[in-house]
């Protein structure tokens, strides 16, 4: 988590603050083979250098980018959790729960679905 400390210092809301050290902690501890980094300013996490997933702060939500194809996949359980989402990120307000179970599920598909992937993004 050292690696999130300067960015999650820099967030000026306290409960948005404890909510995102919240999910970047467990990430961490639920994948700990995943490798925790800020790029573009903002935390994410990669395995063999390419992306699985990253998170963003907004003022009235929590953003999840799990790439397109994880937002394809999953749709229909996005919109049943109660989130709203773009082609390319999750929007989880400030004052609704975490599905971390679906959150896993994000997680563990784009670790298989890019196991052979050789690039950041995938193409």
């Amino acid at each position: 988590m050292e690696v999130f400390a300067e960015f999650l210092a820099n967030i000026d809301n306290p409960q948005h603050r404890e909510r995102t050290e919240e999910v970047l902690a467990w990430v961490t501890k639920k994948f700990p083979n995943l490798m925790p980094k800020i790029a573009w300013n903002q935390p994410m996490f990669t395995d063999h250098d390419t992306y699985i997933i990253g998170f963003s702060v907004a003022k009235h939500h929590l953003a999840v980018a799990p790439e397109k194809a994880g937002i394809d996949h999953f749709s229909d359980e996005i919109v049943q959790a109660g989130y709203d989402h773009t082609k390319q990120l999750v929007r989880i307000k400030w004052d609704s729960p975490v599905d971390y179970p679906l959150l896993e599920k994000m997680i563990e598909y784009n670790i298989f679905d890019k196991a052979d992937c050789s690039t950041f993004w995938r193409k």
